[in-house]
Protein backbone atom coordinates (compact mmCIF):
# COMPACT_ATOMS: atom_id res chain seq x y z
CA UNK A 1 0.00 0.00 0.00
CA UNK A 2 1.30 3.16 -1.14
CA UNK A 3 1.25 6.69 0.66
CA UNK A 4 -1.84 7.86 -0.96
CA UNK A 5 -3.83 4.72 -0.41
CA UNK A 6 -2.77 4.71 3.33
CA UNK A 7 -3.63 8.68 3.61
CA UNK A 8 -7.48 8.41 2.02
CA UNK A 9 -7.52 5.16 4.36
CA UNK A 10 -7.05 7.30 7.61
CA UNK A 11 -9.53 10.32 6.30
CA UNK A 12 -12.16 7.34 5.44
CA UNK A 13 -11.62 6.42 9.34
CA UNK A 14 -11.27 9.90 10.66
CA UNK A 15 -14.49 10.59 8.97
CA UNK A 16 -16.50 7.29 10.27
CA UNK A 17 -15.24 8.31 13.99
CA UNK A 18 -16.47 12.21 13.56
CA UNK A 19 -19.97 10.95 11.94
CA UNK A 20 -19.96 8.61 15.08
CA UNK A 21 -19.19 11.20 17.64
CA UNK A 22 -21.80 13.58 15.83
CA UNK A 23 -24.81 11.16 16.19
CA UNK A 24 -23.48 10.84 19.65
CA UNK A 25 -23.90 13.94 20.29
CA UNK A 26 -26.72 14.48 18.96
CA UNK A 27 -28.63 11.64 20.50
CA UNK A 28 -26.72 13.38 23.81
CA UNK A 29 -28.75 16.24 23.13
CA UNK A 30 -32.42 14.41 22.33
CA UNK A 31 -32.10 13.06 25.33
CA UNK A 32 -30.86 16.15 27.40
CA UNK A 33 -34.30 17.45 25.25
CA UNK A 34 -36.30 15.11 26.45
CA UNK A 35 -35.35 15.03 30.31
CA UNK A 36 -35.55 18.77 30.15
CA UNK A 37 -39.38 18.67 28.79
CA UNK A 38 -40.76 15.78 30.96
CA UNK A 39 -38.68 18.23 34.50
CA UNK A 40 -40.59 21.03 32.63
CA UNK A 41 -44.18 19.36 32.49
CA UNK A 42 -43.93 18.31 36.18
CA UNK A 43 -42.49 21.82 36.99
CA UNK A 44 -45.31 23.56 35.13
CA UNK A 45 -47.93 22.46 36.96
CA UNK A 46 -46.79 24.01 39.93
CA UNK A 47 -48.83 26.98 41.41
CA UNK A 48 -46.98 30.01 39.87
CA UNK A 49 -43.97 29.96 41.68
CA UNK A 50 -40.76 28.35 40.20
CA UNK A 51 -39.65 24.91 41.84
CA UNK A 52 -36.06 24.24 40.58
CA UNK A 53 -33.72 21.37 40.41
CA UNK A 54 -29.90 21.06 40.29
CA UNK A 55 -28.08 17.93 39.42
CA UNK A 56 -25.37 17.63 41.63
CA UNK A 57 -24.04 14.51 40.48
CA UNK A 58 -24.54 11.33 38.74
CA UNK A 59 -22.42 8.06 37.19
CA UNK A 60 -24.21 5.32 34.50
CA UNK A 61 -21.00 3.09 35.66
CA UNK A 62 -23.02 1.74 38.92
CA UNK A 63 -21.29 -1.84 40.40
CA UNK A 64 -24.44 -4.04 40.81
CA UNK A 65 -26.75 -1.64 39.14
CA UNK A 66 -26.25 -2.45 35.32
CA UNK A 67 -29.26 -0.38 33.34
CA UNK A 68 -29.17 1.88 35.93
CA UNK A 69 -28.35 5.94 36.43
CA UNK A 70 -27.03 6.94 40.21
CA UNK A 71 -27.63 10.61 40.91
CA UNK A 72 -27.56 13.29 43.57
CA UNK A 73 -30.15 16.26 43.07
CA UNK A 74 -31.12 19.58 44.74
CA UNK A 75 -34.39 20.55 44.40
CA UNK A 76 -35.83 24.05 46.20
CA UNK A 77 -39.33 24.88 46.44
CA UNK A 78 -40.27 28.28 46.66
CA UNK A 79 -43.36 29.56 49.24
CA UNK A 80 -46.34 28.38 47.49
CA UNK A 81 -44.53 26.71 45.31
CA UNK A 82 -46.04 22.58 44.53
CA UNK A 83 -44.95 19.65 42.29
CA UNK A 84 -47.24 17.90 40.07
CA UNK A 85 -48.58 14.46 40.41
CA UNK A 86 -45.57 12.36 39.16
CA UNK A 87 -43.52 9.09 39.71
CA UNK A 88 -39.79 7.88 39.73
CA UNK A 89 -38.72 4.98 37.34
CA UNK A 90 -36.37 3.73 40.39
CA UNK A 91 -35.85 4.36 43.66
CA UNK A 92 -35.42 7.83 45.21
CA UNK A 93 -34.34 8.94 48.84
CA UNK A 94 -35.44 12.43 49.21
CA UNK A 95 -33.85 14.32 52.40
CA UNK A 96 -35.71 17.64 54.09
CA UNK A 97 -32.25 20.15 54.42
CA UNK A 98 -34.74 23.32 55.19
CA UNK A 99 -38.55 23.90 55.45
CA UNK A 100 -41.58 21.76 55.84
CA UNK A 101 -43.13 19.55 52.71
CA UNK A 102 -46.52 18.95 52.37
CA UNK A 103 -46.31 15.40 50.90
CA UNK A 104 -49.81 13.78 49.31
CA UNK A 105 -49.83 10.44 48.04
CA UNK A 106 -52.20 9.18 45.31
CA UNK A 107 -51.24 5.32 45.52
CA UNK A 108 -48.53 3.97 47.41
CA UNK A 109 -46.69 4.99 50.30
CA UNK A 110 -44.17 5.92 52.30
CA UNK A 111 -42.21 5.86 55.83
CA UNK A 112 -41.44 9.25 57.15
CA UNK A 113 -38.04 8.51 59.07
CA UNK A 114 -35.65 11.02 61.09
CA UNK A 115 -32.10 11.01 62.11
CA UNK A 116 -28.87 8.94 60.70
CA UNK A 117 -29.66 5.43 58.39
CA UNK A 118 -27.70 3.02 60.91
CA UNK A 119 -30.06 4.52 63.89
CA UNK A 120 -33.34 5.76 62.32
CA UNK A 121 -36.91 6.59 63.81
CA UNK A 122 -39.79 6.01 62.54
CA UNK A 123 -41.61 9.30 62.94
CA UNK A 124 -44.84 8.61 60.38
CA UNK A 125 -46.74 6.86 57.88
CA UNK A 126 -48.13 8.33 54.51
CA UNK A 127 -50.71 5.92 52.67
CA UNK A 128 -52.05 6.42 49.45
CA UNK A 129 -55.17 8.97 50.06
CA UNK A 130 -53.29 10.32 53.03
CA UNK A 131 -51.11 13.80 52.91
CA UNK A 132 -48.81 14.48 55.79
CA UNK A 133 -46.18 16.79 56.36
CA UNK A 134 -42.30 16.23 56.45
CA UNK A 135 -39.83 18.25 57.89
CA UNK A 136 -35.83 19.47 57.75
CA UNK A 137 -34.12 16.63 59.13
CA UNK A 138 -36.52 14.44 58.34
CA UNK A 139 -36.42 11.67 54.87
CA UNK A 140 -38.09 8.98 53.21
CA UNK A 141 -37.83 6.55 50.44
CA UNK A 142 -39.98 6.89 47.56
CA UNK A 143 -40.62 3.43 45.08
CA UNK A 144 -41.85 3.71 41.26
CA UNK A 145 -45.01 2.52 42.99
CA UNK A 146 -45.53 5.88 44.85
CA UNK A 147 -47.48 8.25 43.08
CA UNK A 148 -47.55 11.85 45.07
CA UNK A 149 -47.49 15.32 44.79
CA UNK A 150 -46.17 17.73 47.04
CA UNK A 151 -46.39 21.76 48.18
CA UNK A 152 -44.61 24.32 50.20
CA UNK A 153 -46.99 26.19 52.30
CA UNK A 154 -45.03 27.13 54.84
CA UNK A 155 -43.15 30.30 55.09
CA UNK A 156 -39.66 29.76 54.10
CA UNK A 157 -38.21 27.84 51.13
CA UNK A 158 -37.88 23.96 51.37
CA UNK A 159 -34.68 22.54 50.36
CA UNK A 160 -34.57 18.34 49.37
CA UNK A 161 -31.06 16.37 48.90
CA UNK A 162 -32.30 13.67 46.16
CA UNK A 163 -30.50 10.64 45.76
CA UNK A 164 -31.94 8.52 42.77
CA UNK A 165 -31.18 5.41 41.21
CA UNK A 166 -33.38 5.36 38.09
CA UNK A 167 -33.44 3.05 34.96
CA UNK A 168 -30.71 4.40 32.37
CA UNK A 169 -32.39 7.33 30.66
CA UNK A 170 -35.34 7.84 32.72
CA UNK A 171 -36.21 11.51 33.68
CA UNK A 172 -35.65 12.55 36.99
CA UNK A 173 -39.38 12.32 37.34
CA UNK A 174 -42.74 10.88 35.06
CA UNK A 175 -45.98 13.36 34.95
CA UNK A 176 -49.42 11.52 35.86
CA UNK A 177 -52.55 12.50 35.07
CA UNK A 178 -53.98 14.50 37.98
CA UNK A 179 -57.07 12.83 38.40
Amino acid sequence: MNWREKASRGRRYVARRMRRIHLSLALAAIGLLATGVVVGQVIAGSGGSTVTRAALAQSTKVRGASGRTLGLSRVTIPVNGTIALHHHQGTQIAYIQSGVLTYTVKSGGVTVYSGPADNRTVVRKIDGGQTGTISAGQWIVEQPSTIHRAANKGKTKITIYLATLLKKGAPPSTPNPSS
